[in-house]
Parts: structure tokens; sequence; C-alpha cells
């Protein structure tokens, strides 16, 4: 277990959406862990160290060691992170204890390679499109990818790439691959572009920008109402 993989933390008792409102003023951030047949433990941990691992891709595929300050330590993955709106904050996290002899359903992201390589990436006027960027997998912890590579040096002009086309590493499993009546899914095609396109895209980003700029607005003002919800249940 690398240093990168460590998650130092500690064990909190006052829970509540008061007290994970005090934990954030003090540079924390509220988490839970929960799994392996046990209760749920609920934690504090520094934000500037964890915000900092959440960038790596990889935090969100790999197994974590969660330490908390008694000295105990327990292998973990994500299940869920809840991002400030607007803010490049962490609000909360959920973790899953795991174990090494119990098989895991996680989502890993997929990276495309070769696209330069390739007669389609070659191709004027035409554009290499990935259209999923995660799969759910099923492994061991100890077979756990961190990404899946999927190569597009092979790709042809009107060529397209399938969920079944994904070479696994051992002991990796698509489950929605598994079973009889499976429903192949694209994840990579090619496209042609036309020249009128490039207007429309441009336009639709613009629109979508500014929709995005409303929307965060409009949490902001709703994130302030219920702050003070909050601090009136507080000092009832």
């Amino acid at each position: 277990m690398t240093d990168s993989n460590v998650i130092h933390a500690e064990i909190r008792e006052d829970v509540g959406k008061g007290a994970s409102r005090r934990l954030r003023l003090q540079g924390k951030v509220p988490a839970v862990i929960y799994g392996g047949q046990r209760e749920p433990a609920t934690l504090a941990i520094e934000h500037g160290p964890l915000k900092h691992a959440a960038e790596r891709e990889s935090f969100f595929s790999s197994i974590l060691e969660l330490r908390v300050d008694d000295g105990r330590a327990q292998k973990v993955v994500v299940r869920d992170v809840q991002h400030h709106p607007y803010k490049a904050q962490l609000l909360h996290l959920d973790f899953m204890r795991v174990s090494d002899k119990e098989t895991l359903r996680m989502s890993v992201p997929i990276h495309f390679t070769g696209e330069d390589q390739s007669e389609a990436g070659k191709t004027s006027g035409m554009v290499i499109q990935h259209l999923v960027t995660e799969i759910e997998i099923s492994a061991l912890p100890r077979d756990l990818p961190e990404f899946l590579d999927v190569d597009l040096s092979g790709l042809q002009a009107g060529g397209v790439i399938l969920l079944s086309d994904i070479e696994l590493p051992e002991g990796v499993e698509i489950p929605a691959l598994a079973g009889d009546d499976v429903d192949e899914i694209m994840i990579a095609n090619t496209s042609h572009i036309k020249e009128s396109q490039g207007t429309g895209a441009a336009a639709e980003a613009e629109a979508e920008a500014e929709a995005a700029a409303e929307m965060m607005l409009e949490d902001e003002d709703a994130e302030a109402e219920v702050d003070a919800e909050d601090e009136e249940e507080d000092q009832s």
C-alpha cells in the first residue's frame, strides 16, 4: 500500500447537519465507513490532503487504506463523494470496507489509446467519439485494475468498438456481458464532421455554459437558505 493510497481520519461522535457544518468550517470533511458485516462509523478527514488525493483518477477505482487516530487500519473503496456545487470543496464521502476474499463491483475509467495511429484518426473530416468513459467491472480486490485500456489503433473509418471488444485483465469480468441475453454496448465509434457543424457546436457549448452559470447562482441561493434554516434550528 503506497502512501498516496493511505487516508488518515479520526473517529467523530458528533453527528448531524450542524456538526457537519462545524467540521467543514474547521477544514475537515465528514465521512462514513460501512460494510464488512460491521456497524457504520462516522469519521472526520482533513480537507487539504483528501482533496489532493481525490484529484487522482485512481482514487475512485483503487483499494485505499483508511487509518484512524487510534492506530486501526481498514481497506476501503470510495462509494460516494459529494462536491460543493461551485466551490472546489468536498462535502462528504462514503467508504465501504472490503475483504480480500469478497468480489467487488466497481466502476473504473476507460483509457483510449492508439487513436492517432488508426485509419479513422488519420482520415480527414472524421472524428473518433468516446461514447463511454467508465464501465462497471467485477473482481477480487487483488485483481482490481485502476483503469481499462482500449486500443483504437485498428479502428477503421466507419468502424465501432463494442464493450465485448475490451481485453480484460485476468480475474476481471464485466457484469453487463454476463448471462445469455446480453445487450451489446458501443463504447466508441467514428463520425464525419461537416464544416457547417462547427458553428452549431460552438453555439451549443455557449448555451450550455450560460445554463451552467445560471444553475450555479441558483445553487448558491439555495445553499444560503439551507444554512439559514440550519442556524435557526441550532439556536432553537
